[in-house]
């Protein structure tokens, strides 16, 4: 459950962290949970919010003063796509779009040399070698080269390797 945990500028500024959490799924958008936030600090005039934590949120998404409109289209997915679109945002391109992160994403492996030789048979550029000259083929070099090359991004994470085209 992604919530967030606002106060106001001038509660905190007075020496109060008054506020509360408040779940981001209950809301359609972020006008809506702006809106609430407003609403929970009515006692003020025009609250200055503070988003003071949060829990289950990429950390490019959400600042103490702002929140990205992208964090609604984020929700919507499930935890897996959560995690591939996170790690996406974080070692690859924190700009881009939830659409170009899942497309980007070629799959988790146990290491680049294992992404290297399943894009070469998958390609089928594998089979068209003969047999004898398949253990030739250098996939560690290839997925280095791919890296330095501009076209792979891989993100090692709980021990298994993630591959994005760039």
């Amino acid at each position: 459950m992604s919530s967030v945990y606002v106060g106001t500028y001038n509660k905190y500024n007075n020496g109060s962290i008054r506020g509360d959490w408040i779940d981001l799924d209950d809301y359609a958008d972020k006008e809506a949970f702006l809106q609430a936030c407003r609403e929970l600090h009515s006692d003020e005039q025009d609250p200055e919010l503070m988003f003071q934590d949060w829990e289950d949120i990429p950390s490019n998404f959400i600042s103490e003063s702002s929140i990205d409109e992208r964090t609604w289209e984020w929700l919507k997915l499930d935890n897996g796509q959560r995690e591939i679109v996170a790690t996406y945002w974080d070692d690859v391109d924190e700009s881009g779009e939830v659409a170009d992160a899942l497309e980007a994403f070629q799959g988790e492996h146990e290491s680049e040399r294992e992404w290297a030789r399943n894009y070469w048979e998958e390609t089928g550029m594998l089979s068209e070698l003969p047999e004898h000259a398949q253990n030739y083929i250098d996939f560690d070099q290839f997925a280095h080269d791919a890296q330095v090359g501009g076209d792979m991004t891989f993100v090692r994470t709980g021990g298994k390797v993630k591959a994005f085209r760039r």
